[in-house]
């Protein structure tokens, strides 16, 4: 690695990572996003990761136009190796990386720079939107924990930030990323985890509540994030899951971990509980398993998810697939929130699927901010 290697000049060196797998309809944008950044000291590094489309052309032809862009040809072997291989290219005291299927607020990098130089933190952490439709929407969750502005706090003072789970939406200080020894996980979906989680437990870093970039989720099944009814995409997720948990609990601290095993481990649950109708038997087992494996003890009745989730994940619990799956059926035709009755043990919601008899009470309850 080059990290840190000063030069002459009147802005910093900013080195962006872009890793690019047969993205040709979308890396222009990309590249031509971070090149109109109007922080302009930029070194740009493609990795082309055995592309068969024409995205190693496309990115040969914007080196030849432009020389803050080098361009590195691999053979294939996923993301986590791709952004590891763009590392070993790069020379700049700030480091960011870039997905070659989405798009930089055009102030994107000159916002996290200028509050890395106010307050002297490792990194700094800004929110996204996503596209929906022809909308860019940002996230309640990252509206959430992007807000208040913070300055070199630590995760103990802000341990929600965990669920800041992206490599995207980051700066780092080079030198920290060295010392700190982080390096993205090879041979597995959702690396993004593992990694910003030990860079969230290791340094100081600043959260922003301005949008920093733009995130495109794909819904033509090439993106990982359409895959989820997949063994191997349920697989990588626990096991992202487990890395990430193993590292706060070295971290030592009980409050960070309840935090993160609550509000942040639960966060993506939703996604796979929509999978369970006509889910495969071998599906449905590791899911079980896996709850179990994270949850088996405090349940996720304590969790940070929704009524209906925190119920559904109950029924995951205990190996109730039928009426999960009854569950998961009817909330999707209902198409708004499930109702809610009054009952002598409190305020619960009401799903004609399934009998409240057969339901420990704390499946059901609503909490006081849900009333």
């Amino acid at each position: 690695m080059r990290f840190g290697r000063r030069r002459e000049r009147a802005q910093p060196l900013i080195s962006v990572v872009v890793p690019a797998y047969d993205v040709a309809d979308y890396l222009p944008a990309a590249l031509d996003s971070a090149l109109s950044q109007s922080h302009q000291a930029l070194e740009i590094v493609v990795v082309d990761d055995g592309s068969t489309d024409a995205s190693g052309a496309i990115a040969d032809a914007y080196a030849r136009r432009d020389r803050r862009i080098h361009v590195v040809h691999t053979a294939n072997q996923g993301l986590g190796a791709a952004r590891n291989e763009g590392l070993q290219h790069v020379s700049g005291e700030y480091l960011a990386f870039l997905d070659s299927d989405d798009v930089l607020p055009a102030n994107a990098y000159a916002v996290l720079l200028a509050s890395l130089q106010r307050s002297g933190a490792d990194f700094a952490t800004g929110s996204i939107v996503r596209w929906d439709g022809d909308r860019l929407v940002e996230p309640p969750w990252m509206r959430r924990i992007h807000r208040p502005d913070r300055a070199a706090v630590t995760v103990e003072e802000h341990p929600e930030i965990l669920g800041d789970v992206f490599a995207w939406n980051k700066l780092f200080r080079a030198s920290f990323w060295g010392s700190a020894g982080l390096a993205w996980p090879e041979g597995i979906r959702y690396e993004d985890q593992p990694t910003t989680t030990d860079a969230f437990l290791r340094g100081r870093f600043d959260v922003r509540s301005e949008v920093v970039y733009r995130w495109r989720i794909r819904h033509d099944g090439s993106s990982i994030t359409q895959q989820r009814s997949s063994l191997r995409d349920l697989e990588d997720r626990l096991e992202t899951k487990r890395r990430s948990l193993a590292s706060v609990e070295a971290h030592g601290s009980r409050d960070v971990r309840e935090v993160f095993v609550d509000r942040v481990l639960a966060g993506d649950l939703p996604r796979y509980f929509a999978e369970i109708p006509g889910c495969s038997d071998e599906w449905w087992a590791m899911l079980h398993a896996g709850v179990l494996e994270f949850w088996g003890e405090r349940s996720l009745t304590n969790s940070g998810l929704t009524p209906v989730h925190r119920l559904t994940g109950w029924l995951v619990e205990q190996d109730r697939r039928a009426d999960a799956a009854a569950v998961m059926t009817y909330v999707a035709s209902l198409g708004r929130p499930a109702d809610r009755v009054q009952t002598s043990q409190g305020p619960r919601i009401d799903l004609p699927v399934i009998d409240p008899a057969t339901v420990e009470p704390a499946a059901l309850a609503l909490r006081s901010y849900e009333t």
